[in-house]
């Protein structure tokens, strides 16, 4: 059964079952008072009858008889019954009341209706009984003063019929509500229910829809009239929603992820394939020169050029290993491995990295502000210097002749800051959100000078973040800073950072 099935179901039942305690309470209560009133109404006519009974002989104390003169006009249908020791029981049934006189509106009551009133009056003087041909009746028993006892009876069909009448007039009601009711919640619930029939209709557009290839955008959205947070059935489109947007963006990292990837390949290929056909050029010179002449006959000619062709396989051997070494070092930082702890001088790997650059690039202008008191940190000295090497060599090889580049060092509150500054022409805003992640790259070309294979930003960020720190930067055209945080703290830092985290 669907879900408005099973409410509609659930509400027009429980309703059911209260209007029918509803209309048993309230007929019984209405049954209730009308016996007690018909009750009234039988213990008047009763001591009437009774007291009239007594001034008769029990000889000639009928019912025909003491019913023949004057009586308090009772109503049609009124039984009454004599028994008296001498003449046995007589019964009539008044069928007409025209007035006070009931003379020729008596009709004898048989020998079975009789026999019936006694049979329902043993042990108790009121009781209700059915009687043949006249129906359902009350009656009572009272002794007259005469020693004869009168039975006085009065008919139920008025009750019965009010009491029938009620239980129409109820039970059409019910019907009529039932039906309205059936109507009115099946429209709130179809109308209550109509989020989640768009929930589905959008989860259904979402699930037809390629999602395991290609460039994918995930548009279909449950619309904002059926995701109103405020109501239980708009919550479920809303929080669909709030689904839909963050599959679609992961969706979209992964395809950033997957071009990045396929260009890091293509990097990475152009990178080997270099020095590979380098390496096998020279290889196969070398080996040429060799097999033309005879050991005897090779000169010095000879043996210059097959050791100029063992230097460059050895440097295009040199420039590989460098590249598969970055790998390896960004795949142990990830693992958590690599990373050896000591006290770090970052003023002393500053003057060191900034000995170590100048030579590389003359035509620039370098310089250091260092305070006078080392900053010291717990880290890798390795590894930070090689954070040193990276900004500088990023700093030179991406700005022109006469750029300076100022690298500068200071303790700032619980972190020791290192800022790498150069006033050149600025960070394309393009790649800027990708500047540390890994294979970006700042010139599409593949020259050593000023393409690269897009690593040494990405190292640097996961060295930093390795020892609890921050890389950020900001840049404009005359202004660009690399600054890098590393807190004194470790400990601290992890602590905050495992914090975050939960």
């Amino acid at each position: 059964m669907s879900l408005q099935t099973r409410l509609m179901t659930a509400v027009i039942g429980f309703v059911s079952l209260i209007l029918i305690i509803v209309a048993v309470i309230t007929s019984a209560t209405l049954g209730k008072t009308m016996e007690d009133q018909l009750d009234q109404k039988l213990n008047g006519y009763a001591h009437q009858l009774a007291d009239r009974t007594g001034a008769f002989a029990p000889s000639s104390a009928t019912a025909q008889n003491v019913l023949s003169g004057p009586t308090a006009s009772p109503p049609a249908g009124l039984v009454f019954v004599v028994s008296s020791p001498v003449t046995g029981f007589s019964g009539v049934v008044a069928t007409n009341s025209s007035g006070e006189e009931l003379t020729g509106s008596l009709e004898s009551l048989s020998s079975t209706q009789l026999a019936e009133i006694a049979l329902a009056l043993k042990g108790t003087s009121v009781a209700t009984v059915s009687l043949s041909d006249l129906g359902s009746y009350r009656i009572m028993a009272l002794p007259a003063t005469n020693g004869v006892v009168v039975i006085t009876g009065l008919p139920r069909d008025e009750i019965q019929s009010q009491l029938t009448q009620l239980l129409t007039v109820i039970a059409l009601a019910t019907i009529g509500g039932l039906i309205l009711l059936a109507l009115t919640t099946a429209i709130t619930i179809r109308v209550s229910l109509r989020p989640l029939r768009a929930v589905a209709v959008t989860a259904t557009r979402v699930a037809n829809q390629q999602l395991d290839r290609g460039e994918v955008t995930i548009t279909e959205r449950v619309p904002a009239s059926e995701a109103d947070p405020r109501t239980e059935t708009g919550l479920v489109g809303a929080s669909l929603n709030k689904l839909l947007d963050h599959v679609n963006t992961s969706l979209a990292s992964r395809q950033k992820n997957e071009e990045r990837m396929r260009r890091f390949v293509a990097d990475a290929s152009h990178e080997l394939r270099t020095p590979l056909a380098s390496i096998r050029g020279y290889s196969e010179l070398s080996l040429r020169a060799l097999h033309q002449r005879p050991a005897a006959e090779q000169g010095p000619e000879v043996i210059e050029g097959t050791t100029s062709s063992l230097e460059r396989i050895q440097a295009q051997s040199l420039r590989m290993t460098r590249l598969v070494e970055d790998l390896l070092l960004l795949a142990r930082l990830d693992e958590g491995q690599e990373l050896v702890y000591g006290t770090v001088d970052l003023t002393q790997l500053a003057l060191e990295g900034l000995s170590d650059a100048r030579p590389t690039a003359t035509d620039h202008h370098w310089s250091i502000e260092v305070p006078d008191e080392p900053v010291t940190v717990v880290g890798d000295a390795g590894r930070m210097h090689q954070v040193v090497a990276n900004l500088l060599a990023n700093a030179r090889t991406h700005t022109p002749a006469g750029t300076r580049i100022t690298l500068s060092v200071a303790r700032e509150d619980a972190d020791a800051v290192l800022r790498v500054h150069d006033d050149g022409p600025g960070i394309d805003p393009a790649i800027r959100e990708e500047l540390f992640a890994r294979f970006a790259r700042g010139d599409s070309s593949r020259a050593r000078q000023t393409g690269g294979t897009g690593l040494g930003l990405a190292i640097v960020k996961a060295i930093v973040e390795g020892h609890h720190g921050t890389i950020s930067v900001a840049s404009e055209p005359g202004d660009t800073t690399f600054t890098v945080r590393i807190p004194v703290n470790p400990a601290a830092a992890a602590a905050e950072d495992d914090a975050s985290e939960a």
